[in-house]
């Protein structure tokens, strides 16, 4: 019985934590990120995984971020700019970018 509920709550947690990255993933592509930048591929700006990737570690890191969706940004990954994206509401900008962060 015991065996049963642990592995019972270790598929609920799997399939939680597999639903944040879709709703967080979604909410990238209603705000157009998903436009200019691709999961594992770069396709203007570079893939959500390279940043993750660049930046892991780095505590800093998702305010920094948050504020570049915000303001835009050019020269970290590149001579093509980021352009700003005031639109992106601020919940919605953390939220990104900790699913960005994430990502493995």
């Amino acid at each position: 019985m015991m065996n049963k509920l642990v592995i019972t709550a270790a598929a609920a947690a799997i399939l939680a934590m597999s639903g944040v990255a879709s709703a967080d993933q979604a909410l990238a592509q209603k705000n157009a990120c998903m436009s200019c930048h691709g999961v594992d591929k770069k396709i203007v700006g570079p893939a959500f995984k390279e940043v993750a990737a660049k930046y892991k570690g780095d505590a800093g890191a998702q305010a920094r971020l948050v504020e570049k969706v915000k303001t835009g940004g050019k020269g970290v990954w590149g001579q093509v700019p980021m352009p700003p994206s005031p639109q992106v509401k601020p919940e919605d900008a953390n939220k990104i970018i900790a699913w960005v962060l994430s990502l493995k």
